[in-house]
């Protein structure tokens, strides 16, 4: 089975061709474009690198959220694009799962961080034993503060994501940065987490894909803040 997988829920575009649980190629760009100008070309050149093309692909996958609404659009979009009438199962992940997967092959506490601005994160908490990711929290919008207080419990935590030196400042000495190159989204790990779900039979067609939000977007929570400051008055 040959996989394509991207990311591009946060501020790095992430894209890998997996056979199976093996990695045929990845790439990520954290350059500041935006993913509307790159993920598809990066796409693009990862198949033909690697002579293949979209009919090839046997699973699409992206992750679907949560995280920036603009990104979490551009992926679904790409991937319903891709996938568009081609009859080919398609996955969703999560953002915050595909991160913990960055640290797969390290036993311990996860702690996925996404920066949601206004003074929160999207977050959630794994435990990885031999190469074995569990969710020990449900994917949630928290402030630094509640999130730092949920992990005291823990003796280690490793902080994944893009939020994670962000958030840094709110914990204790029990947290521990990914290395660099474990940050950030990772196509390959998107792909690894979309054949655990396609094989538990959680797939979707190209029509059934959706994004996934945590929270309203900014424009409308501004409009009901607004909507609530007149009804004060």
């Amino acid at each position: 089975m040959i996989i394509l997988a991207l990311d591009s829920t946060a501020k790095a575009a992430a894209v890998a061709l997996l056979r199976d649980e093996n990695l045929i190629a990845k790439d990520m760009h954290d350059d500041g474009n935006t993913h509307s100008s790159t993920l598809l070309p990066m796409v693009e050149e990862l198949l033909i690198q690697n002579s293949l093309t979209v009919n090839d692909i046997d699973l699409f996958a992206a992750s679907a959220g949560p995280g920036s609404f603009t990104g979490v659009r551009i992926g679904a979009a790409t991937i319903k694009g891709l996938a568009f009438g081609k009859n080919k199962p398609c996955v969703a992940v999560s953002a915050l799962e595909a991160l913990a997967y960055n640290m797969r092959d390290t036993d311990g506490i996860v702690c996925a961080l996404m920066d949601a601005r206004r003074g929160q994160f999207y977050t959630a908490t794994f435990e990885i034993a031999n190469g074995k990711v569990s969710r020990l929290t449900p994917d949630e919008a928290k402030s630094g503060e509640d999130i730092a207080a949920s992990l005291k419990k823990h003796e280690k935590v490793y902080l994944v994501g893009d939020g994670a030196n962000v958030a840094i400042p709110f914990f204790g000495g029990n947290v521990q940065l990914a290395p660099a190159d474990r940050l950030l989204a990772d196509g390959e790990s998107v792909g690894l987490l979309a054949k655990k779900l396609f094989e538990s039979g959680k797939s979707v067609s190209d029509a059934e894909f959706a994004p996934t939000y945590l929270r309203l977007p900014q424009a409308e929570r501004e409009r009901l803040e607004k909507l609530q400051k007149e009804d004060i008055k």
